[in-house]
């Protein structure tokens, strides 16, 4: 068999290291959570409106042409995002604006983005 030169050929257990994660393991619920945040924004579409919504708030129609989508499915989109807390809306009027919900959605994003340019 060969040796997998990214893994352990040895049985040692620091019991130190592996308690102190399991202290800090988070529960299941949350876990579960932090995948469907990530599958949320692992689609192509929704990234490019979450990298349009991080650069300006901006109405359907405006996503709609910035994406070269209709705004049927920009819609969509937006109301998925919306209902898992990933962006806001404001009216004004007839019009609705959308936006990152908060600056922890704007970080991820970005420091995503950042990380793949850095590659």
């Amino acid at each position: 068999m060969a040796r997998n030169e990214f893994s352990c050929d040895c049985n040692v257990i620091h019991q130190e290291a592996v308690t102190e994660v399991i202290k800090q393991m988070p529960d299941e619920k949350t876990l579960n959570n932090l995948a469907n945040l990530y599958k949320l924004i692992g689609d192509t579409t929704r990234c490019r409106i979450l990298f349009a919504l991080d650069q300006k708030e901006m109405c359907v129609c405006d996503l709609a042409n910035v994406l070269n989508m209709t705004k049927s499915s920009i819609s969509h989109q937006l109301a998925v995002l919306r209902q898992s807390g990933i962006v806001k809306y404001r009216k004004n009027g007839k019009e609705v604006y959308y936006s990152l919900d908060d600056d922890h959605i704007k970080e991820l994003f970005e420091i995503g983005l950042e990380h793949i340019k850095h590659e």
